[in-house]
């Protein structure tokens, strides 16, 4: 299994040395949140841009993709009635699917909780928009060779798709192939009735599953809570997935190198492990 590391949790130092700490600890790969890079980062200089693939490129460390895709530039919302903040959010978007295939990555995972609230008294029309927000990031990411994945998130942080089940039915309304989703296994471990390995067995041979996040229901990487993470890589072994793997935890302590050298350690030992 290849595993990509979530670059906020270093984001203090330069991405050069991101990429390299990422290839001394022995990761696969660099997922990226574009804030990280800039504060707008869908109109970042073509010149930047072929910087940020060249360095990781020489650090080995490939691009494999883009999440928390929604945080800059600020006042962003998928779900917005106002007209000029969903043109914003709409033209945002079809920047970083460029941002993306200019990279060199594959994927860009939605999250964004913050950005994609049901407003009060206006539900229905609020999920409404936003499933046409995600028809309209299939389109542009099939037109850019990338896949746009829809993120299920736990309810404490939204009320706009909170299960694997629901985003498969809004993939398969859709049915575009730009569009797909995942497995975030603290988002699972918060609000799913199933266990990741569960979620996995059930949802993978629907071919709509296209990556994970490797993280502790306790908002920490894995292996730093009660999860257990070798039933998860034995279920994706089952299902023969073949594709990466990203640890993505949310609490740095005591810092982010630490956490990035602590999860890919157990990764590997749990992988070893597993057989």
């Amino acid at each position: 299994m290849k595993i990509s590391l979530c670059n906020e949790v270093i984001a203090e130092l330069p991405f050069e040395k991101q990429c390299n700490v990422m290839a001394k600890l022995g990761y696969d790969g660099v997922e990226i949140a574009p804030v990280t890079l800039s504060d707008e980062p869908h109109v970042l200089p073509a010149a930047r841009r072929k910087e940020i693939a060249k360095i990781a490129k020489n650090a080995g460390i490939p691009i494999t993709g883009l999440h928390y895709l929604m945080v800059a530039p600020q006042g962003l919302s998928i779900t917005a009635k106002d007209p000029a903040v969903r043109q914003k959010t709409f033209e945002v978007m079809r920047g970083l699917v460029q941002l993306c295939a200019d990279l060199g990555g594959n994927l860009m995972i939605h999250g964004s909780p913050v950005q994609r609230q049901l407003d009060a008294g206006d539900e229905a029309d609020s999920y409404k928009r936003g499933i046409e927000y995600f028809a309209a990031a299939g389109e542009a990411a099939r037109a850019a060779g990338v896949t746009y994945l829809l993120e299920p998130l736990a309810k404490d942080h939204t009320a706009f798709v909170n299960s694997v089940a629901e985003a498969v039915k809004i993939v398969r309304e859709i049915g575009n192939p730009g569009l797909q989703t995942m497995i975030d296994c603290s988002a699972a471990g918060r609000s799913e009735a199933q266990s990741v390995p569960e979620l996995i067995q059930q949802w993978m041979p629907s071919g709509t599953i296209r990556h994970i996040h490797l993280n502790d229901a306790n908002r920490r990487g894995p292996g730093d809570g009660e999860m257990k993470f070798a039933p998860i890589v034995a279920a994706l072994r089952a299902a023969n997935y073949a594709g990466i793997a990203a640890v993505e935890p949310f609490i740095y302590e005591p810092d982010g190198p630490t956490c990035a050298a602590r999860a890919i350690g157990y990764m590997r030992g749990t992988i070893e492990a597993v057989g």
